[in-house]
């Protein structure tokens, strides 16, 4: 092709192997869309094995998150990947269902396949990383979930749920309670501890008979809204640090005589599609997650060309809807 184009060898090699970058700096604009258009003639297809092996690296990044049915986490993912193919990269997701021993395993599969790095979305408070992560050369970053000593990209949860408590003791509401998610997730404990620390910071009372730790899941919502009311009927807002668990509460509210928006406010995190179409519309804190995945796959394609581990915290925003007007 070089030939027939009369361009140089590796001016054709850069601009169909390499990243867009370096496809920009080996040739203009118009001479890059010669030899594309050259290649697709004549049916050439890059060869990832054979760039491998000259260049010591894969191509491939490895993402592991809990749950790829999960809307939220998808939506991590497609900003990973919409980073990566600007640099050149593939990626490839793996779910551990938040099970440390598949997590252990789903680690062993991405460094067997050679990867270039990792985003790991799926940290727990309550097990170490893998060995083999920790103690190879292979660079990762967290994503989403932070934990100690390690470096992370996540958003601001702590100020989600201050977002919260701010905004429904402004409304008016003062028996408020916490549907809390899982204990080892960072995400919800963040959310948590950040909504009951403002509450409590005005003087009003948040006995912990009102914090219940639940699941991301709708039904785990339906189970923690119970457990609520059964402990106190009478509380007027309920912050869910899940949107799913936000609609499964209501759900149980309602069974209960209880009209959503009026005599209790509900609000949710993450602000999925669904929130705003509901009967009555879901107030959610708004979490930057497509921006999250994008900066998670930056700062590890510096750390894959030697730059240090560096932590970057996004700013959610709190969406007010009927739900807590």
């Amino acid at each position: 092709m070089a030939a027939s184009l009369g361009v140089d060898v590796s001016t054709v090699s850069r601009v169909l192997n390499g990243s867009r970058d370096e496809a920009l700096r080996a040739a203009s604009p118009e001479t890059a869309d010669r030899i594309r258009a050259h290649a697709a003639l004549v049916g050439y297809r890059p060869d990832p094995h054979a760039t491998g092996l000259r260049t010591q690296r894969s191509g491939l990044v490895a993402v592991i998150v809990p749950r790829l049915s999960d809307g939220v986490l998808a939506l991590l993912v497609e900003g990973i990947e919409s980073e990566a193919r600007k640099a050149g990269l593939a990626v490839f997701a793996m779910s551990s269902h938040d099970d440390p021993e598949d997590q252990t395993e789903r680690v062993a599969t991405a460094l067997g396949r050679r990867v270039d790095g990792l985003i790991v979305a799926d940290a727990r408070l309550d097990t170490p990383l893998p060995t083999s992560l920790l103690r190879g050369d292979t660079p990762f970053v967290l994503a989403n979930r932070r934990l100690p000593d390690n470096s992370a990209v996540t958003g601001d949860d702590v100020l989600g749920g201050r977002l919260v408590a701010e905004h429904l003791v402004a409304s008016g509401r003062s028996r408020l309670a916490v549907i809390g998610g899982p204990p080892y997730a960072s995400t919800a404990v963040d959310r948590v501890s950040g909504f009951v620390a403002s509450v409590r910071a005005t003087g009003l009372d948040l006995p912990d008979e009102r914090v219940v730790d639940s699941g991301f899941d709708i039904a785990s919502g339906r189970d923690a809204m119970q457990t609520i009311l059964q402990n106190d009927p009478d509380v007027d807002a309920v912050f869910a640090v899940d949107d799913y668990a936000a609609i499964g509460a209501s759900s149980v509210a309602r069974a209960h005589g209880r009209v959503i928006g009026k005599d209790l406010a509900v609000v949710g995190y993450n602000d999925t599609p669904v929130a705003a179409e509901l009967e009555v519309a879901l107030s959610s804190v708004a979490h930057p997650t497509f921006e999250l995945g994008r900066a998670a796959l930056l700062s590890l394609s510096a750390m894959m060309t030697g730059a240090p581990p560096r932590d970057e915290t996004m700013q959610p925003t709190l969406i007010v809807r009927d739900s807590s007007r």
